[in-house]
């Protein structure tokens, strides 16, 4: 598909003048043309004018998935602002810190958040309005509805950012990488031409607009004048029932939620013979998950890998690849790189390339790269070097074929249920309790999640340890998807000469007869 497409704004109006009657998305019981669509997001960016919003400045959001969010996103890209998606899951001191980062004028939340807002509203210096949204409190659709359509463009240049997700960083401290333009742009473009994506398409958007499984997979579906049809929630009971019943053709899940799925009593007797591309990835899918799901889905399941910083998809293994006894040991790997996307793998210390088959370092060189991390140039020259190449962090290899396999996180990263995990952030506020002395944690196998944070402590001298009060001292302090699900204790940590904790060894037991994978 060619779009030859230079803004998401000139995206919209396309599809509204090409098929005004069209719908264009549907939630719950509301459906919307693209005239519809177009209209309401252009009331939008009349709004976001008269609240003061100049070109360069943040709105944030902070929400279940509503189709708020993504006209919000589309009217940035008319003004000249960005939208940043807040992860709700997060504790309210991190949700604070991410809007205080991108220092957002104007907070939209909705009823499930506005509780938790109304106590840390005095912490949010940069915010000048909240604006309740859906619920029996909603003052969003009258927001919108003072205003007439505003058909203004701002003159965005490719590089201009209109939505900024965040990914945590091993600092502990998210970071928000500004996703452009020319960055989303080139992802849908990309990632329609491998899956055969286009006007016809029914788009399943299940996953939370805060990650690119959710936006970016929205914005796909915009460029391509797909339908979208999006869930409040990633119910697997609901997300089998809309690919069924609205004869969904393309969806993004991860591995957890399609283990749900497999096991929703009569799920096999469902016709999903519409769908021609699922798309799972974001972490660890354990085989058995994956037999079930294959016999559930046959011939159309995509494993694929990707990050923020490249808006998405950049390698994928397709249905050919899944199906064929031949080549089973393909399962493991990320497939190959998709269209528009170069991968390399370099030694990490040197950045120099390495042969065929040996590891190190995820290398991606793409036009779907961020424009970089907001506020943080230091952070951005050290993930993308001067001649393009993002440095992913995670650790592989690529065979002689050209299959990508993620072996290691180079960072120590967890991902959980499609959820990034850094433990140094966990260690931290472990380290703080009175009764550890000394403390790593570490990924081990879960069933369900592909892997989950396990904390390996050095008990206090002279304390009572209670492992369990620990984990809920965590809690206290952490998103619960974070926090560890179990605690082991040893005497000592095992250290290298320069005593810098040797996580392999730790891990090697847990992992041991299991093919440690990310994907």
């Amino acid at each position: 598909m060619t779009t030859q497409l230079t803004d998401f704004t000139s995206a919209l109006a396309r599809w509204e003048a090409e098929r005004p009657d069209a719908v264009a998305l549907r939630f719950g019981d509301t459906a919307r043309t693209w005239s519809e669509l177009t209209r309401r997001v252009r009331q939008n960016a009349a709004a976001q004018r008269a609240e003061g919003l100049l070109p360069g400045d943040r709105v944030a959001v902070l929400d279940l998935n509503h189709p708020s969010c993504l006209e919000l996103t589309l009217a940035c890209a008319q003004v000249g602002t960005a939208n940043a998606v807040v992860n709700f899951r997060l504790a309210p001191p991190e949700i604070v810190y991410v809007i205080n980062d991108a220092a957002a004028r104007i907070l939209f939340v909705g009823p499930e958040f506005a509780a938790a807002v109304e106590q840390v509203r005095d912490k949010l210096p940069t915010v000048e309005r909240v604006i309740r949204v859906g619920g029996a409190d909603d003052e969003y659709e009258a927001w919108l509805a003072a205003r007439q359509p505003d058909p203004e463009v701002y003159p965005a240049d490719r590089e201009d950012c209109f939505v900024q997700l965040y990914t945590s960083g091993t600092t502990g401290f998210p970071k928000g990488a500004m996703l452009t333009h020319r960055s989303m742009l080139a992802h849908a473009e990309n990632v329609a031409t491998d899956f055969e994506l286009g006007p016809d398409a029914r788009v399943q958007v299940a996953m939370p607009m805060y990650h690119v499984g959710g936006t970016s997979y929205a914005l796909l579906a915009i460029s391509a004048g797909a339908q979208i049809m999006m869930l409040r929630l990633p119910d697997p009971v609901a997300i089998l029932k809309v690919l069924e019943s609205e004869r969904i053709t393309h969806t993004f899940l991860v591995p957890a939620l399609m283990a749900a799925m497999a096991q929703v009593p009569g799920a096999a007797d469902r016709d999903f013979s519409s769908l021609l591309a699922l798309s799972y990835g974001a972490s660890p899918m354990p085989l058995p998950v994956m037999r079930a799901c294959l016999k559930l889905f046959p011939g159309v399941m995509h494993q694929v890998y990707g990050m923020t910083e490249a808006s998405g998809v950049v390698s994928s293994l397709g249905p050919e690849d899944h199906d064929d006894p031949a080549v089973a040991h393909r399962l493991i790997s990320a497939g190959t790189s998709i269209h528009g996307v170069e991968i390399e793998i370099r030694d990490p210390a040197t950045g120099d390339p390495v042969p065929t088959g040996e590891a190190g370092e995820i290398w991606v060189r793409t036009e779907q790269l961020m424009g970089g991390y907001w506020g943080k140039p230091d952070a951005t020259a050290a993930a993308v070097t001067p001649d393009g190449w993002l440095r992913s962090g995670d650790g592989g290899h690529i065979d002689a074929d050209g299959y990508v396999y993620v072996t290691d996180r180079i960072k120590d990263m967890i991902i959980s249920g499609g959820e990034n995990i850094y433990p140094a952030e966990i260690e931290r506020v472990l380290a703080e309790h009175p009764t550890v002395a000394d403390v790593a944690v570490i990924g081990v196998p879960d069933e369900r999640w592909g892997e989950v944070a396990k904390a390996i402590v050095v008990a206090a001298p002279g304390v009572e340890f209670d492992g369990d009060v620990l984990l809920s001292y965590c809690r206290e302090h952490l998103a619960g998807f974070k926090c560890p699900k179990s605690v082991d204790v040893l005497d000592e940590l095992p250290r290298n000469p320069t005593g810098k904790i040797l996580k392999k060894d730790l891990r090697a037991p847990y992992w041991e007869g299991k093919e440690r994978r990310v994907v």
